[in-house]
């Protein structure tokens, strides 16, 4: 089915508290990269957070689900939590500081 641009819009709206946030398109949907470091996707217009320890205790008991057909579960965040500007962009700022800083790219 793939995403909408309003829903992007929306998701990166919530989220630019939390520091230089960018979508890019992949295959119909989107990956959502905070400080260059991929954190999120958007697939079918359902949010998925890179699972992380720091995420999992900040969330307590997340949903988790499927971002495509035979990926790994990442953490599913409800729509009617996406109003929560807060509490999505302190999920953000602990979910990064997990991740990996982005590999230079070869000249």
């Amino acid at each position: 089915m793939g995403s909408k641009q309003s829903t992007i819009d929306y998701l990166l709206d919530q989220m630019r508290d939390a520091g230089e946030v960018s979508a890019k398109k992949m295959f119909g949907e989107y990956g959502i990269y905070l400080e260059g470091r991929m954190i999120a996707l958007v697939c079918d217009d359902l949010l998925f957070i890179k699972p992380t320890e720091a995420g999992k205790a900040f969330l307590v008991s997340p949903e988790e689900g499927q971002p495509y057909p035979g990926a790994k579960l990442w953490f599913l965040i409800p729509e009617d939590e996406w109003d929560d500007k807060q509490k999505l962009t302190e999920l953000l700022r602990v979910t990064v500081a997990e991740l990996p800083l982005p590999k230079p790219k070869k000249k």
